[in-house]
């Protein structure tokens, strides 16, 4: 490290020709984590703002909750009454209210936010059940040999079917048809 000085002011310059390289590029992608966490943290807050003058306007009562799960924000509603009215029938509400949010956060932040809206538990609910739905498709195809064929489903829903597939060996997994009425595929093999 060297300090100079300049009419008084104290300049420090870092030699980095011994730096550990290894070190350098750890603390890099640290310093990215961070910035990515925190950019997240940001979508979350608009996002709750966001929502939290939306119940206001709808005159319903609810919890808003932020957390960061893997690389999205996510933002629940708890607590409320009336909240399924904001979750409709089979989620479209909800997933309606999640692209509105999302489009909130990008108006504000200028980039496209991909943070995940949770309203009265539906979609944590949702993922069990379709994780199971997976689960069991994929010991029947490997039980029986013969692909089955699953119900229409959103992307997000679709996602779920396919990881839970792939937690079983023997037996994969497709989409297929057209939406709104893709679906998935449980294929031996």
């Amino acid at each position: 490290m060297t300090v100079e000085t300049d009419g008084g002011d104290a300049t420090v310059a870092l030699d980095t020709s011994t730096a550990d390289p290894a070190q350098t590029e750890l603390d890099a992608v640290s310093d990215d984590a961070n910035d990515s966490e925190e950019a997240l943290i940001e979508e979350g807050e608009i996002a709750g703002d966001y929502l939290e003058q939306l119940l206001d306007v709808l005159d319903f009562d609810g919890d808003i909750d932020l957390d960061v799960e893997g690389d999205r924000a996510v933002v629940s509603i708890d607590g409320g009454r009336d909240l399924s009215k904001l979750v409709g029938r089979r989620g479209e509400v909800l997933d309606a209210l999640q692209e509105l949010t999302r489009l909130a956060v990008q108006q504000a932040t200028g980039v496209r936010s991909r943070l995940m809206l949770d309203v009265a538990g539906w979609r944590a609910n949702r993922r069990s059940e379709l994780s199971t739905l997976g689960f069991e498709a994929a010991q029947r195809v490997l039980a029986s040999g013969e692909p089955e064929s699953l119900s229409p489903m959103t992307p997000f829903e679709r996602k779920i079917v396919h990881d839970a597939v792939s937690s079983v060996d023997g037996v994969t997994s497709e989409s297929e048809g057209a939406e709104p009425n893709r679906y998935v595929v449980v294929l031996p093999g």
